[in-house]
């Protein structure tokens, strides 16, 4: 477990390093600090990347069965899905958002049980990875959004209180937030359907039901429905700006309580215990 120790802590100080050179980048106006802290990230997710695959191979299950793995992964999935769109939309301005929670992540699942909780032969399938994979990267990409809604909102705010400086100067334009947002949402919400179709697909290899309304898949549905909502507003009704923020706040509050609140308050088969008990 020893390397496996390393790639964790060497993972985690790049993405504080990551974290403190975006900041830098937004605070100062210094680009490069930020196309530094990019490179920061990419052998942050190569380094954890390594260290899922030697977990993997030591354990020979999909390393997101504990608490510890899903807050890593999570992290894992953030930064993947920033650094992509980053590329593709030059979203940098989301690294001084994406880059700290992604710490922060690394730290709570440092300080949570570094245990190996093996699947149930029942659950073993190769659709499993397939729900993770889309279920985390949509919940990534909602976390981008939510952090897009949050400067918006702070941003109008400062703007209606005409206080042009301090964090004014350091947030990016309405517009572009709610560009970022809708990205961000745009991206967000086919994964999490795959990721509810998957693991649709997988429950019914495991229990021979397609759906039965355990506490998370009920609530992933109501988390669905939301964000349906949010893009059907953005589409056909105009939802922009302020609206649009504030919805994505809230939806990301629903789906935040699904991915944690569920397993610890509610049970059910999503609970990190279940999965070797079935």
């Amino acid at each position: 477990m020893g390397s496996l120790n390393f790639l964790f802590v060497a993972t985690t100080a790049s993405y504080l390093a990551a974290s403190i050179l975006y900041l830098i980048a937004m605070i100062a106006k210094r680009p490069q600090a930020g196309r530094t802290g990019r490179w920061l990230l990419l052998v942050g997710i190569l380094l954890q990347a390594t260290c899922f695959a030697l977990r993997h191979s030591s354990t020979g299950g999909t390393p997101v069965t504990s608490l510890h793995e899903s807050l890593a992964f999570f992290a894992w999935c953030l930064i993947l899905l920033f650094l992509l769109l980053d590329l593709r939309f030059h979203l940098s301005v989301m690294g001084a958002f994406a880059a700290p929670v992604a710490f922060i992540l690394m730290i709570a699942s440092g300080l949570s049980p570094n245990v190996v909780i093996q699947l149930s032969p029942l659950l073993k399938s190769w659709l499993f990875p397939v729900h993770i994979i889309f279920a985390f990267l949509g919940n990534a990409a909602f976390a981008l959004s939510f952090g897009a809604g949050v400067m918006y909102l702070v941003q109008n705010r400062m703007l209606k209180s005409k206080r042009f400086t301090g964090i004014y100067q350091l947030l990016p334009s309405l517009d572009t937030l709610d560009k970022v947002n809708y990205t961000c949402l745009s991206v967000g919400f086919p994964l999490m359907t795959l990721g509810i179709i998957s693991g649709a697909f997988w429950a019914n290899t495991a229990w021979g039901s397609y759906w039965s309304w355990d506490p998370k898949e009920t609530w992933a549905l109501i988390t669905w429905f939301l964000y349906a909502g949010l893009l059907h507003g953005r589409l056909t009704v105009g939802w922009r700006g302020r609206t649009a923020a504030l919805f994505s706040i809230i939806a990301f509050m629903f789906l935040l309580f699904t991915f944690f609140g569920v397993s610890l308050l509610l049970g059910g088969y999503h609970t990190f215990e279940s999965f070797s008990a079935v």
